[in-house]
């Protein structure tokens, strides 16, 4: 396995293993999007329509690729986003993201759709800097347990998001009648015979949401869609009052993520949230929403240095990261490029899909002439003839 890990050079190579590991209904849930897909393909492709400009005659033997990100010095501008479910995409897979964003340096947000519960991630990586991410829930009881599980568990910072009122019709799901587990039908059986690697892992895990698993808690039973999920413990009616309730009861820093209007992000700062994240859930919600890259310098503008902005979305270079900054952002959260990393090959495939963006931001910045992070401004960016804004 490290062999093939090793071949992979880019991102996209990651993601072709994990589509050739992966049975097609799960690999369509990390792939997919909302109905017509088209703010998935422009998270990626609206960074098309910005260009880096390179300066000369500076010192760039030595470059500085750390950061401080809501109080962590972390060793890159980026983080791993919350992602539902990645202990269904290879054994353990939060245990395993979380160690190897520890091992890199980088924070780890555990989703509250995880398989893995609170308390069995910090147990299996207990180093390494862990944020938690939080839905609005029905049970408003059971959504400030989890927070002080959280608290106990010590994830220091609280990624609440805000943009799941109801989840986005996901038609591959939809398609695939993707349910976990998997229910049983002919032509998922067909293609698990195929994937005996993956098979044999989800047969020695427990699946489920663990974090609804623990001390009673209202969790779904037998071949349970994430839809289904969402419509019976996620709450529809959550408002900006009760944002600021949950700001009042979490005493560590917060983010508050699935932003693209700048009135929000304003709203956010007057709260006293430490970090707004800028993102359309990875084109999964509503279809037909800016990119997060078109949405990041609007918000950037509104917050105007009063909060950390972190770029949620179509991050898939280097490069990508060089241009969120330039525009704003005081790092990248990185979802899919990391599921891709986890499901080709576990704890070493997410380190490989780091060491990858890593390398490729170390390059481009000493071409860019930007031996620091703080050394990229607007400056560095042109909008391409028709595009950027």
């Amino acid at each position: 396995m490290a062999a093939r890990l090793q071949r992979a050079h880019a991102i996209a190579d990651l993601r072709r293993q994990a589509a050739r590991r992966l049975p097609k209904a799960v690999f369509d849930f990390i792939d997919g999007g909302a109905e017509d897909e088209r703010t998935l393909r422009d998270n990626v492709e609206a960074f098309d329509a910005w260009m880096l400009m390179p300066r000369v005659g500076v010192d760039v033997g030595t470059r500085d690729l750390s950061r401080p990100v809501l109080g962590y010095r972390a060793s890159l501008p980026i983080m791993m986003a919350p992602t539902g479910l990645a202990g269904f995409f290879w054994p353990d897979g939060e245990v395993a993201g979380a160690r190897a964003a520890a091992r890199a340096g980088i924070p780890y947000c555990l989703s509250t759709n995880s398989v893995g519960s609170i308390e069995h991630v910090a147990e299996g990586a207990p180093e390494g800097e862990r944020w938690f991410q939080l839905y609005f829930l029905r049970d408003r009881e059971w959504m400030e347990a989890l927070l002080r599980r959280a608290a106990a568990a010590r994830y220091r910072v609280l990624c609440l998001t805000v943009d799941l009122a109801v989840q986005g019709r996901r038609e591959r799901d939809l398609r695939n009648a993707f349910t976990m587990p998997l229910k049983p039908r002919l032509s998922t059986a067909l293609d698990l015979a195929r994937r005996p690697g993956w098979l044999a892992g989800a047969a020695r895990s427990r699946l489920g949401f663990g974090n609804f698993q623990i001390g009673g808690g209202a969790a779904g039973s037998g071949f349970t869609s994430v839809a289904q999920h969402v419509a019976s413990l996620f709450d529809p009616s959550a408002n900006w009052d009760d944002i600021a309730r949950i700001r009042d009861l979490w005493r560590g820093p917060m983010a508050l993520k699935g932003l693209l209007h700048p009135a929000d992000a304003e709203r956010a700062v007057a709260l006293g949230i430490e970090a707004v994240i800028v993102s359309n859930h990875g084109g999964r919600q509503l279809d037909d929403v800016p990119a997060a890259i078109t949405a990041l310098p609007d918000v950037a503008a509104a917050v105007a240095g009063r909060a950390e902005v972190i770029l949620d979305g179509g991050v898939r270079r280097g490069t990508d990261v060089i241009k969120a900054l330039a525009l704003g952002a005081t790092a990248c959260s990185l979802g899919r490029p990391f599921l891709w990393g986890l499901s080709a090959g576990g704890t070493a495939g997410v380190s490989r899909a780091i060491e990858i963006v890593r390398g490729e931001l170390d390059n481009a910045m000493t071409l860019l002439g930007t031996p620091t992070l703080d050394a990229i401004t607007r400056d560095h960016v042109r909008a391409r003839r028709g595009g950027g804004g």
